[in-house]
């Protein structure tokens, strides 16, 4: 297959869940890549189509011939049902393609998907990514991968578009999703830790704005705290904030972290208190809100001293 600047002529992706991360994955791949999109939502399906994305009706429909399929799902079960179910993508996938896991769906979930795919002549690159949907649709995503060597080489036309800082972490599906409980374990406690933090300047009379912004600018500034915050401080408006990440999202990862580290015979007391707060979240209705909402567990309204 020839190729110009690095990327196949040719090669095209199937990406399957156009949510808040996949679809502006999928825009970003269509700037060079052919783009096959779907989604079980009529929406997202409409939204990608005025994106300049060709939509599909079924998964299989859209997997079917393709280079790579991107999946993001929500968890371990749709990664099965997505694959394996009566109508997944296993039986009409090209032998030699691959199949790009970038979700977060812990360690466990991948031997069996890596036997079933290698029964169909499909590799599974294992490259869950972090950054938010802003930094997905400009290629700014943290990914690290577990592959083996020739599944990485077929994958990287898409991890290229994808990604700024690109970590291969080991040959083996897998690695990846073990770096990225360690990264999820620093995200979620981190959340938790600016919800509190912000959560405290409010109850202590401080502007919330002022308090943002100083902290930001020293050392006990974070990621978490610069990208989350802002929405925090709007966590409380009849309207509340924009979903970009669910909170939900954090009550799956936080499970994921907790399983592995038991396994491990790690005590990780810090990342278990974080949980419970988005635990709590969801169990008060919060669970389809922003993972910013969680200040709403801290601190049920905003009122000062």
């Amino acid at each position: 297959m020839p190729v110009i600047n690095n990327t196949p002529s040719g090669y095209t992706v199937a990406v399957l869940g156009l949510g808040a991360m996949g679809l502006p994955m999928a825009v970003r791949l269509s700037s060079e890549l052919t783009v096959h999109g779907f989604d079980i939502s009529p929406v997202r399906l409409a939204l990608a189509a005025a994106a300049g994305v060709a939509r599909f009706e079924s998964a299989r429909a859209a997997a079917s011939g393709a280079d790579a399929v991107l999946l993001a799902v929500r968890n371990a079960d749709e990664l099965n049902d997505v694959l394996f179910s009566a109508d997944g993508i296993a039986e009409v996938l090209v032998p030699s393609s691959v199949v790009i896991l970038t979700s977060t769906v812990g360690m466990d979930a991948i031997p069996a998907a890596v036997a079933r795919l290698a029964e169909h002549g499909i590799s599974l690159v294992d490259a869950p990514l972090s950054g938010g949907p802003v930094r997905a649709g400009t290629g700014d995503l943290l990914i690290v991968v577990g592959a083996e060597p020739a599944a990485l080489e077929q994958a990287r036309p898409v991890l290229r578009l994808l990604a700024s800082t690109l970590t291969v972490v080991g040959d083996r599906p897998g690695d990846g999703q073990a770096l990225k409980t360690v990264n999820q374990l620093l995200c979620g406690v981190h959340i938790a830790a600016a919800a509190e933090a912000l959560a405290l300047a409010t109850a202590l009379g401080l502007d919330g704005a002022r308090t943002l912004a100083a902290l930001e600018a020293g050392a006990a500034g974070s990621f978490m705290l610069s990208n989350r915050g802002p929405r925090m401080l709007e966590a409380y408006a009849e309207e509340g904030t924009e979903v970009l990440s669910r909170l939900d999202i954090f009550v799956k990862d936080m499970g994921i972290v907790g399983k592995a580290a038991r396994a491990a015979g790690l005590p990780t007391p810090v990342a278990a208190a974080a949980e419970q707060l988005y635990l709590l979240g969801q169990g008060q209705g919060l669970g389809a809100a922003d993972d910013s909402a969680v200040i709403r567990v801290v601190a049920p309204s905003k009122s000062a001293r």
